[in-house]
């Protein structure tokens, strides 16, 4: 019942489902910010242990497992303090039926097709095109990114493909005559080094990274 008209446009539904996506992907943002701090050393001894549990979990891969399913044990023992009191309910916080205007309450209860005035049809256009642009943006932003994996093979720009596919032929060569533990651990130390040995500039794959060709550049 409370369902009803759910695939109606509503500036309150968009924004509760917004927030309930960042809900979701805000433990794995949390995680990033963490991992970009301790790749920084923010806190030394943080980092210290984590290097070693690295290092152990690399000479020792038949641990990773088990310590994933540890790690969510504890995460589930941690949460355990913070479970839910009472049984679910209607929450208007969730819903952001809070500190919704009447305007948006008037265009959600609005029938389809409208019944209301051309003044109030525009102005609810306009505000729409404004957020419908914003969200063509990112998906232009995913989609160049998604363009230049693409052209990485696909020859567009002769140069970087011949140097991506001669680092392919040199990385399988080192694949192949290295032990795979060896290579993870050389990455693991890289990515995890000190600031000292970091480069303000940005890093050379990003730099080649950010200059492959995308269909953008003959979009209109």
């Amino acid at each position: 019942m409370l369902d009803v008209g759910s695939h109606i446009w509503s500036v309150r539904r968009a924004k509760a489902n917004f927030f309930r996506l960042i809900y979701v992907v805000s433990p794995q943002l949390a995680i990033g910010k963490w991992f970009d701090q301790l790749c920084h050393w923010k806190n030394p001894l943080t980092a210290i242990l984590i290097h070693k549990l690295f290092v152990i979990l690399v000479l020792y891969p038949e641990l990773i497992v088990p310590t994933f399913f540890l790690h969510l044990f504890l995460i589930g023992i941690w949460h355990y303090r913070l479970k839910p009191r009472h049984l679910p309910h209607m929450d208007i916080h969730i819903s952001h039926a809070h500190g919704v205007f009447p305007n948006d309450l008037d265009e959600e209860f609005d029938t389809f097709p409208t019944s209301r005035g051309s003044d109030k049809v525009r102005m609810r256009y306009d505000r729409l095109r404004s957020i419908g642009g914003r969200i063509q943006s990112v998906i232009g932003d995913l989609a160049t990114q998604g363009e230049r994996f693409h052209s990485l093979l696909s020859w567009r720009d002769p140069r970087a493909s011949a140097l991506f596919v001669t680092f392919c032929l040199f990385a399988a060569i080192v694949m192949y005559v290295t032990p795979f533990q060896v290579v993870a651990l050389l990455i693991g130390i890289y990515v995890l080094r000190h600031p000292r040995f970091r480069h303000k500039l940005p890093p050379l794959s990003t730099s080649f990274f950010k200059r492959l060709p995308a269909r953008a550049d003959c979009m209109l």
